[in-house]
């Protein structure tokens, strides 16, 4: 089951990417996976919005002649 997040009166987007995600950048992301609702600039109480994790980024490796050997 993916994970949600209801609103409260008056959120905005990045206010709600800091509540869900611990920053505001990621409004981005949380608008992306809530297309549906993207008219909305400040929302209603009670308004849920799907909330699925961030996506890993993996560590950029180092070509192959730079790596211990």
């Amino acid at each position: 089951m993916a994970a949600t997040y209801t609103t409260k009166g008056g959120e905005q987007w990045d206010e709600i990417a800091k509540a869900v995600y611990g920053d505001e950048k990621h409004a981005d992301y949380l608008m992306a996976n809530n297309l549906p609702l993207l008219g909305v600039y400040e929302f209603d109480a009670g308004t849920v919005l799907q909330t699925p994790p961030l996506p890993v980024v993996k560590a950029e490796t180092l070509p192959e002649w730079r790596q211990a050997v």
